[in-house]
């Protein structure tokens, strides 16, 4: 069954830590001296002990973890591992500023889909369907299914890449991993899938340091951070939409908005489901960033990848001849991740749509639709991931396919954010207006770019 955030959780965090986290325009922060519950305001509590304010933080970092943390997460899965690794070894430090835009965009996208679904209490794709017509309707949805589709391939293609590194065939594990999600997710609640899928995310952990113990060049790093460098060749092009696609993935907002819903959480929650898309968001490009230059470090200027054990070199640092193991492991660990969150991403969309019973707490009597989609992706995913695939073209690949369809759905998302008459107060202001059109103008610009070059490709013509 739904249940609602522990409203002591909003007593755990302090007002400076919420307050530090910037609200959309037409929000009024809380008044100094004042900690916002979800019942409203309430006498600010006479500050607790160092040690226990430190536990209070640490329960309180539990709860606000959820969705808008899963959702960022589930970008660095698979393929998204194999897209920032090839944009180290192919680059070096030459995407870090162009990272740095991207999560900004991330950041106001999770921000703006986590905003709809507390405020409204529906999902993404409900709210297309009530606000636009059914051709749109269609339109949205057959996007997010035609990306999910090589995406979910992908995820398993990614636990059977992990396994073979080890000496497995990929034929014994794909299996077995493909019925393990399924009734992870069939048989069990939505707040302990979401937890589970939260520990597998400590996976991503090892990145960091081994960015470290890489010993990269530091100033070259802080230099591409904050100098724009951008090249106007077709391959960083290429792997710029790809970067694009796997960060900003169409399935995210759809995910984080309905998990909003399915968490029961209300307008009053919106503080503590904000700092979780917003921490989400920076914690999951930070991880990408340390991908990147823990791989340029390692491999730096080699060229695009050739294989998940070219990936592992850049765990070297960390784990010496073990580097393939540790990489393997947190292969499995992203690809399981997303493997659960991509289906279920579409199988929000599809049900909202269809304004049927769709919910993870549901068994599959009461929501067969979102239930039965589920099923069938997983079911195909697994199969298509047991053929004979070039699994990091396949990885890369289906990123730069999110990255095209991409500004279709942010287009959708911004249209909605904007509406007073759906959000009131709530809606964008002015400045976020602007800045979240520039973001979903970017993003549309590289796509467009990238879809007219390939185009000229074709005919010689680039």
């Amino acid at each position: 069954m739904n249940a609602h955030i522990d409203p002591i959780a909003a007593d755990a965090v302090d007002s400076a830590a919420l307050q530090a986290t910037s609200a959309p325009a037409g929000l009024a922060p809380a008044e100094p001296g004042v900690t916002t519950g979800l019942s409203g305001p309430t006498a600010a509590p006479t500050p607790p002990s160092g040690r226990r304010r430190g536990l209070r933080r640490l329960a309180a970092l539990a709860m606000i973890a959820g969705p808008g943390l899963v959702a960022a997460n589930a970008g660095n899965d698979a393929a998204g591992i194999a897209t920032y690794a090839s944009a180290g070894s192919q680059f070096t430090y030459g995407t870090l500023f162009f990272m740095v835009l991207v999560t900004i965009a991330l950041v106001m996208v999770q921000e703006m889909a986590v905003r709809l679904g507390a405020y409204t209490g529906k999902g993404l794709g409900a709210l297309i369907r009530e606000q636009f017509s059914l051709r749109l309707t269609a339109l949205a949805v057959g996007c997010l299914l035609l990306a999910n589709t090589g995406l979910v391939v992908s995820e398993f293609a990614g636990v059977g890449a992990a396994f073979e590194l080890l000496g497995v065939p990929k034929w014994v594990v794909v299996p077995p991993a493909a019925a393990l999600l399924w009734a992870l997710v069939l048989f069990g609640s939505y707040r302990w899938a979401e937890r589970i899928f939260l520990v597998m995310s400590l996976a991503f952990f090892a990145y960091p340091i081994a960015m470290i113990l890489g010993h990269p060049h530091w100033g070259e790093v802080g230099k591409n951070l904050v100098v724009p460098h951008l090249q106007p060749s077709g391959d960083f092009i290429l792997l710029a939409v790809a970067l694009i696609g796997t960060t900003v993935s169409p399935y995210m907002q759809f995910y984080a908005a309905a998990g909003v819903v399915d968490r029961g959480a209300k307008p009053e929650d919106y503080k503590l489901i904000r700092a979780d898309a917003v921490l989400g968001a920076v914690f999951a490009c930070i991880i990408s960033l340390t991908i990147i230059v823990a791989t340029a470090s390692a491999i730096g200027g080699t060229g695009p990848l050739q294989s998940a054990a070219e990936a592992a070199r850049a765990l070297a640092p960390v784990a010496g001849p073990g580097a393939e193991l540790l990489f393997a492991f947190g292969l499995l660990g992203a690809s399981a991740l997303a493997g659960a969150v991509v289906p279920l991403s579409a199988s929000y969309a599809i049900g909202e749509a269809a304004g049927v019973e769709r919910s993870v707490s549901r068994r599959f009597r009461d929501a067969p639709l979102f239930l039965g989609v589920f099923t069938a992706q997983i079911a195909l995913g697994a199969v298509v991931a047991l053929t004979p695939v070039d699994v990091i073209q396949l990885l890369i690949g289906t990123q730069v396919l999110q990255g095209l369809i991409s500004p279709i759905v942010l287009v959708y998302l911004l249209v909605l954010t904007n509406r007073r008459s759906l959000l009131g107060d709530a809606a964008n202001s002015r400045r976020y207006r602007i800045a979240a059109t520039t973001v979903v103008a970017g993003v549309a610009l590289m796509s467009t770019v990238l879809l007219v070059q390939t185009v000229l490709g074709w005919f010689g013509l680039a």
